[in-house]
């Protein structure tokens, strides 16, 4: 699961949109199953194999019913299913990161699930995890798995350098950074200077990137300023790891806390299993997750994950069929599966069984998904982390200083948002 949109080879959108649409012509009018077709976005490697291994579990309870997978890029699909919605040639179902759905939806691109076989059990799932897949008054997608960003932090480090808690604060951490360097020679907190992962240090002040309310972009507000200067003085501290800017950044520094290199990073529950692959992590245990630390008066951390959601240009045998399917892979048992095979969230809290809340960082992100932030239903939002991260990449390299830089991103974003004011 990656936070960066990259846009999509027209070439490579075409033959995947040609296949979906070919694929999914099987409809009333035809004779034996209904056959769908589902982009699965996950990550090929390490998650895939569990959604395959479901699919399987669904068409043999279903027969009627046959689903063609297709894995695609995460970086790559929302540019894909909007260049195939738009020639109706999109797959009946798309595993949609919750940022794009009210874009798709806003579109017409996406059918309302409610009263459908799809929502059956919508009330057992997260309250705010329903109201992120709605859309001006209506559900356009169920919750599959969800995130939120944390803490995580190698617990005996911590307790080598004496540090007996977790830190709540910003200032708590560059106390928690320096104690780790100075005591055990190993960096303190490495951050990935990506626009997601700065979210908390705007949280932290009491904004976002924009107030939809108001209709008013809040990216260069005063609050946001304080927020970006918070985050440049942490980088600044003693014990925090060299910040890298590369193309291999994100990599570099889980490959550097999975390996005790670094002891604390800001990350979210996908990388859970990647995690207990590290040196550091043999023993699950080690691994603390707390709410990523914010400012004395509030935490917060944006709140993430994936709904399925059905194509509104399938015909009417193939939509019926796409709801069964979502209704499936959502289920309790289809959501204890993925949380026991591949470390992420369910989203619905019939499915943290006894089984399930053994694994550690499944049970540490649990208590801390109250301090995660729902994303605003707002259609642009998703697109608004890139003028943030180009600008933020700027400012934390010391290229350019807090204040510009936000000014700039917020021009950037006047641009997506024309009916919006400035701050």
């Amino acid at each position: 699961m990656r936070r960066a949109i990259a846009a999509a080879v027209a070439v490579t959108a075409f033959t995947i949109s040609a296949s979906a649409c070919s694929s999914g012509s099987s409809g009333s009018g035809s004779s034996g199953p209904v056959t769908i077709t589902w982009w699965d976005t996950s990550d090929a490697t390490n998650e895939a194999g569990t959604f395959k291994a479901l699919v399987k579990d669904f068409e043999k309870a279903n027969p009627d019913i046959k689903v063609k997978y297709v894995n695609v890029p995460f970086g790559d699909a929302q540019t894909k299913f909007q260049t195939a919605a738009g020639s109706k040639g999109a797959p009946d179902v798309l595993r949609a990161d919750v940022g794009w759905t009210p874009g798709f939806a806003k579109s017409g691109f996406l059918v309302p699930l409610d009263d459908t076989a799809a929502a059956t059990d919508v009330g057992k799932f997260e309250s705010n995890l329903i109201e992120q897949a709605r859309y001006e008054g209506k559900l356009y997608g169920i919750p599959q798995v969800t995130d939120t960003l944390g803490l995580m932090y190698n617990k005996e480090l911590f307790a080598e350098a004496g540090v007996a808690a977790p830190p709540e604060t910003w200032d708590e951490l560059k106390s928690a950074m320096a104690k780790v360097k100075a005591r055990t020679g190993v960096d303190g907190f490495a951050f990935n200077p990506q626009g997601y992962y700065a979210m908390p240090f705007l949280f932290g002040e009491d904004t976002d990137m924009v107030d939809v309310p108001e209709k008013k972009i809040t990216l260069n507000s005063p609050a946001a300023v304080k927020g970006i200067d918070t985050l440049n003085e942490v980088l600044e501290a003693p014990g925090a790891r060299k910040l890298d800017t590369t193309s291999n950044a994100y990599a570099n520094i889980m490959d550097a806390f999975s390996s005790g290199k670094v002891a604390a990073i800001i990350q979210g529950p996908w990388e859970n299993a990647n995690v207990f692959k590290g040196s550091a992590f043999k023993d699950k245990n080690n691994l603390g997750i707390a709410p990523v630390p914010g400012t004395s008066s509030r935490q917060g951390a944006p709140l993430g994950g994936h709904n399925l959601v059905a194509y509104a240009g399938s015909d009417a045998a193939r939509q019926e069929a796409s709801q069964k399917f979502i209704a499936f892979m959502t289920s309790a048992a289809s959501q204890e599966k993925v949380a026991n095979s591949n470390g992420t969230l369910p989203t619905r809290q019939d499915a943290y069984t006894v089984e399930v809340v053994r694994n550690p960082g499944i049970a540490g992100y649990q208590k801390i998904l109250s301090t995660g932030v729902p994303r605003l239903p707002l259609p642009e939002y998703s697109s608004l982390y890139t003028p943030l991260e180009t600008q933020l990449i700027k400012i934390v390299s010391g290229q350019m200083d807090t204040k510009n830089g936000l000014d700039q991103a917020a021009a950037e974003a006047g641009r997506l948002l024309p009916d919006y004011s400035a701050s």
